[in-house]
């Protein structure tokens, strides 16, 4: 791997410490050496307008002036992921009682979930940064990001997952051709196993490991987009889904920088967390009113948010609280029954992450967190094809029938 310290990484200008403050050079680095907290890269950023936005590709690259990524990202090999649909769903709003409500619905990238965005951006650093190999340690979506951009990018693949991960998740990473391994264990135990693997193996970029500070600010081209497409304000209320606590973070570093920039009109917005009740440590957390987050051992079907330490938990407690929002958790029950409310109103199947964040956005409006007549936006982060034994027990067929009118008229479908 090139150690050379000239990098051409657009605006970043160096990664800077979120608990002290010290700041390093850009490079493979992500933790302080000082006080061993996270590292979050750090910009200069010039004027950037709207227009220079909107003439940009249909896609993350249109913020590439906000992005830790060589400036000539637009013309390397990659997945292009991003700018997917800002849903209104007025049929959700009416069954729920909310005035406004919009779906940000990113099973429309390249391989279905969120995480081609974050992955496109550690890409385009690693390479610049002298790596060989992309890997990652997942719970599935990433896997599938991974593979991909990887092969798109003709450079090798190494993902490791829990090896009781969603089937479908396994054959639409595996398809892709590289080293694909599967660990007895959970999540944590995949990323402890990753982190050790990241010291020895110099030329492989884990992703979410060595490059961290990197692929992390890729979630904040989904708060890019929601602001662009809203016709450039912010909503009153967002509900995401939490995990590593990332993509929640980083939407809420969009939407400052977007202010700060001046293109948006800085206005008051309240962030909403959604965990699954069996991996829901920040929540728990959260409703305590702790600061530390404990970790737990993850138990539920919402298994692209089965992290049971995540790394980001302490900064989403900050960002919920200083925005005045919430953070709420649903049985697996509640978020097959919000699956299957969102395919029937809306006609968008979400995954299991998407039940999460729509369940926890029922609830938090039940309870009174959540004020109807905000405009509010809740992301579906992936596709329901990619966890179907979830749904298997209640999307059944009507009726079987005979092929004959009167086997229609008899089951009294009409």
């Amino acid at each position: 791997m090139s150690q050379s310290a000239a990098r051409n990484l657009g605006p970043a200008t160096a990664l800077t410490c979120r608990e002290c403050g010290e700041s390093y050079d850009l490079g493979p680095r992500y933790a302080c050496e000082l006080c061993f907290g996270p590292l979050e890269v750090s910009y200069d950023h010039a004027d950037v307008t709207r227009e220079q936005i909107e003439s940009g590709p249909r896609n993350i690259w249109r913020y590439r002036g906000l992005l830790p990524v060589p400036t000539n990202v637009v013309d390397t090999p990659n997945t292009e992921p991003g700018f997917t649909r800002l849903v209104r769903a007025d049929n959700l709003a009416e069954s729920l009682g909310l005035r406004s409500l919009w779906v940000k619905d990113d099973s429309g990238n390249p391989t279905h979930s969120f995480k081609d965005r974050v992955v496109a951006v550690a890409l385009a650093a690693a390479r610049e940064l002298g790596f060989k190999v992309l890997a990652c340690p997942s719970t599935g979506n990433l896997a599938n990001a991974v593979a991909a951009a990887a092969a798109r990018a003709g450079i090798r693949s190494a993902v490791f997952v829990p090896s009781d991960l969603e089937r479908q998740k396994i054959v639409t990473t595996a398809v892709y051709g590289g080293t694909f391994v599967t660990v007895d264990g959970n999540y944590d135990d995949v990323n402890r196993l990753a982190s050790e693997i990241a010291g020895e193996q110099e030329d492989w970029a884990f992703v979410n490991v060595n490059v961290r500070p990197y692929y992390a600010e890729g979630s904040k081209t989904i708060g890019y987009e929601i602001a662009e497409q809203l016709g450039w304000r912010l909503p009153e209320q967002i509900v995401i889904p939490i995990a590593s606590g990332s993509q929640l973070t980083k939407i809420d570093k969009a939407f400052q920088e977007f202010i700060k920039l001046g293109l948006v009109e800085d206005r008051p917005y309240k962030i909403f967390g959604a965990q699954a009740t069996g991996c829901s440590p920040v929540s728990a957390a959260f409703k305590a009113g702790l600061d530390v987050v404990q970790p737990v051992k993850p138990a539920t079907i919402a298994k692209s948010l089965a992290i049971g330490n995540p790394a980001d938990g302490p900064y989403v407690l900050d960002a919920v609280r200083r925005t005045g929002g919430a953070i709420e958790d649903v049985s697996d029950e509640e978020v097959v029954d919000s699956i299957a409310l969102l395919a029937r109103t809306e006609g968008i199947f979400g995954e299991t992450a998407g039940g999460v964040t729509l369940g926890s956005l029922r609830k938090l409006l039940a309870g009174g967190a959540l004020d109807p007549e905000a405009e509010t936006v809740f992301i579906n982060s992936g596709d329901g094809l990619k966890t179907l034994d979830a749904v298997a027990p209640v999307a059944v067929p009507s009726a079987n029938i005979a092929p004959t009118i009167e086997a229609f008229r008899k089951a009294g479908l009409a």
